[in-house]
C-alpha cells in the first residue's frame, strides 16, 4: 500500500487497533490527520503487563477520542504458548530475528484482534479498520505479512453485509520510516511503550527495545523514553 496521506469524506468512521506502542500510535495520529472519526480499540488478552494499555488510555483521553479496552483474558489459556503471554517463560533478548524471537509469537493474535475490530466497525458503521503491522515484522510474524493482510481483506469484504477494509499504512515501511513520518507530524514518542517487560523503565535489551532504539539512532536523535540501559547502536 502506498505510504501517502489521503483525505476521506468528512466524518468517515474508522476503528484503529491501538496497542499503545510506537507503530499503532503513529497509525492512530495518521488516521486522525486524514480526517477520520476514530474509535480506538485496545485488547487485554493476558499479556505479561499492562503498561501499553495504560499509555493508550491516557493518549486517547488527552485526544478526546473514543476508546475501549476489550477484556479477552478468558481466552488466555488458548494463546499462552508465548513468552509474551506466559510469565514463567524467559523473554528473549537481542535484535529481531526468527532464530531468537520466535518465542514471542502469540498464536493467531492479529486474526483474533482484527475479527473483533471488524465486528466493531460494522457495529459503528465504520468502513475501515487500521492496524500497525510494518515491514520489520515480516521476518518473524506471519500475521503481519502482506499475504495475511490480503487474505483478511478478502474475508472482511464478505463476512458481513457491509464490507470493511483493513488498512495497514506501514505494511512495507521500516520502523525508521514510521518514526520519520511520526516526527514530521510532531509526535511525542514519550507517549508510547514498546518494551516487552512491564517494569518502571524500559529494559533497553529486548528485541522490541533494540529495534526502537535503532530507529531513533538512525535519525540521530535520542529516544525520549527512559531506559534501564540504552543499547549502543
Amino acid at each position: 500500500m502506498p505510504n501517502t496521506l489521503s483525505s476521506p469524506e468528512p466524518a468517515s468512521r474508522a476503528v484503529v487497533i491501538y496497542s499503545g506502542g510506537m507503530d499503532s500510535f503513529t497509525v492512530l495520529h495518521r488516521a486522525l490527520r486524514e480526517g477520520y472519526d476514530i474509535h480506538a480499540l485496545s485488547f487485554d488478552y493476558g499479556q505479561r503487563h499492562a503498561r501499553e494499555l495504560e499509555v493508550a488510555a491516557r493518549v486517547c483521553q488527552r485526544l478526546g477520542i473514543a476508546h475501549q479496552i476489550v477484556d479477552l483474558r478468558a481466552i488466555h489459556g488458548l494463546i499462552d504458548n508465548s513468552a509474551l503471554t506466559d510469565p514463567t517463560r524467559e523473554l528473549p533478548s537481542g535484535d529481531y530475528d526468527s532464530d531468537n524471537l520466535t518465542a514471542t509469537v502469540v498464536p493467531n493474535r492479529n486474526m483474533i484482534l482484527l475479527s473483533l475490530a471488524i465486528a466493531q466497525a460494522v457495529n459503528l458503521g465504520a468502513s475501515k479498520v487500521f492496524y500497525g503491522a510494518h515491514g520489520g515484522d515480516h521476518v518473524l510474524y506471519p500475521d503481519c505479512r502482506p499475504l495475511f493482510v490480503e487474505r483478511m481483506n478478502e474475508v472482511a469484504a464478505i463476512a458481513n453485509f457491509e464490507a470493511v477494509e483493513i488498512c495497514v499504512p506501514y505494511l512495507h515501511s521500516s520502523k525508521r520510516e514510521i518514526l520519520a513520518e511520526g516526527l514530521a507530524m510532531g509526535l511525542d514518542y514519550a507517549d508510547t511503550w514498546t518494551c516487552y517487560r512491564g517494569e518502571a523503565l524500559a529494559c533497553g535489551q529486548c528485541g522490541s527495545c533494540r529495534e526502537r532504539l535503532a530507529a531513533f539512532a538512525a535519525h540521530g536523535i535520542e529516544d525520549p523514553l527512559a531506559y534501564q540501559e540504552r543499547r549502543h547502536v
